[in-house]
């Protein structure tokens, strides 16, 4: 293993020195570019972000409305499905609903991302909850008699 690194290292150092100054003068003014770009905001974020950003993309939005219960398992979905997405609360209504917010092209992907966290979600409600059956399980076993050891040791002679 230790061989590889260090054949990668001088193969790494021979293709570098290789290199014409030019090259390296090209590289680096890419490199430069890149940052500039990158600090300017042009790269456009992916995945979870703010609503101002989301609409900053002038991309179009569209909306739907979850529930409150499970939105870290909603996140881990549209991470999955690379959909870029904003959510906010309403606190409009007495039990808060949270928006999604989503670009107009990803709706395909978060239409499949939201049949599958509709999915989960009636799986989750189907299963007996495990702290009921934990409970359950231990009023059964208080009612069982405990037994009565007796220690005696018969001897014969």
């Amino acid at each position: 293993m230790q061989e590889e690194v260090e054949n990668r290292t001088v193969n790494l150092m021979i293709s570098t020195t290789k290199l014409t100054w030019r090259a390296l003068v090209t590289g680096y003014r890419k490199f430069q570019q890149y940052r500039a770009k990158v600090k300017a905001g042009k790269e456009a974020p992916h995945g979870k972000q703010t609503v101002k950003k989301l609409i900053g993309q002038n991309q179009g939005v569209s909306s739907i409305d979850i529930a409150n219960t499970g939105i870290r398992d909603f996140d881990r979905i549209a991470k999955k499905y690379g959909v870029d997405y904003a959510i906010k609360k309403d606190r409009s209504v007495s039990p808060p609903k949270y928006l999604v917010f989503f670009k107009a092209r990803d709706a395909d992907a978060l239409t499949a991302a939201f049949n599958e966290y509709s999915a989960k979600q009636m799986n989750r409600s189907q299963k007996p909850s495990v702290l009921k059956q934990l409970s359950r399980f231990k009023e059964l076993a208080a009612g069982i008699p405990a037994k009565v050891r007796q220690k005696k040791l018969e001897r014969d002679l």
